[in-house]
């Protein structure tokens, strides 16, 4: 099997829960991929893969878990030049808001 012909930098996420928010800092415009396990394999495979993100032409970014499993990340330059520096940190998920119900009150009017 080939490999890309590109470089790439790689963050394998390990196990993520749906939902879990990362943020990706660069230095230039750079594509970002975030793939499960089965796309990061077709993508060293240079096979179809698929993947979310895209270019980034502003930093930072913020790209959610769709689902849980096994994820990676990559940052590559291609279409683009050199290789971006980059850096990837998860960010607490964002809890929606619940409604509260509102104490009944026992005096009414």
């Amino acid at each position: 099997m080939s490999k890309p012909a590109f470089r790439y930098s790689h963050y394998d996420l390990k196990e993520q829960r749906a939902g879990t928010v990362i943020e990706i800092t660069l230095s230039a415009i750079a594509n970002v991929r975030l793939m499960n396990g089965s796309n990061f394999e077709r993508f060293t495979e240079t096979l179809k893969h698929q993947f979310l993100g895209g270019v980034a032409k502003k930093s930072p970014i913020r790209l959610s878990i769709p689902e849980a499993g096994h994820w990676h990340l990559v940052v590559d330059m291609e279409g683009h030049r050199s290789l971006a520096e980059s850096s990837v940190k998860m960010v607490d998920k964002t809890i929606a808001p619940r409604m509260q119900k509102t104490p009944q009150d026992t005096a009414q009017s």
